[in-house]
């Protein structure tokens, strides 16, 4: 099956939207900072005190229990993957594909043993 080109332009049309979002918000942020900078500036040489800039506010602490969360996901589509490619193989007559999914159980047991070995050097 081909793609025509009435596909290539619905591609390209899509493509130059997200762009254009991308660069108008970008804009609008740039155009935000110079406000807040000539205020301070103006704040400055009138020797009025700083307001705070939005960046400069302090942003809560990443949760802790992310690493465990991200683990038990790919352990969950790992084991998935294994048990569905165990499934298909001998229904299709093809080799043994499952371990193909193994890195994901690999990857999920990993940040499991991460966040256990992370949260006893916290305590």
């Amino acid at each position: 099956m081909g793609h025509s080109l009435e596909d290539a332009y619905i591609v390209i049309a899509l493509s130059a939207v997200c762009i254009a979002y991308l660069y108008f918000r970008y804009r609008e942020r740039q155009r935000r900072l110079e406000v807040l900078h000539q205020e301070r500036m103006a704040a400055m040489d009138k020797g009025i005190p700083l307001p705070e800039l939005p960046l400069e506010r302090l942003k809560p602490p990443p949760d802790p229990r992310t690493p465990l969360l991200h683990g038990i996901v790919w352990l969950a589509f790992g084991i998935g993957g294994v048990g569905a490619l165990a499934a298909i193989g001998p229904v299709a007559n093809m080799p043994a594909l499952w371990p193909f999914a193994l890195p994901l159980v690999f990857l999920g047991a990993g940040l499991i043993l991460y966040y256990v070995l992370a949260s006893r050097t916290r305590i």
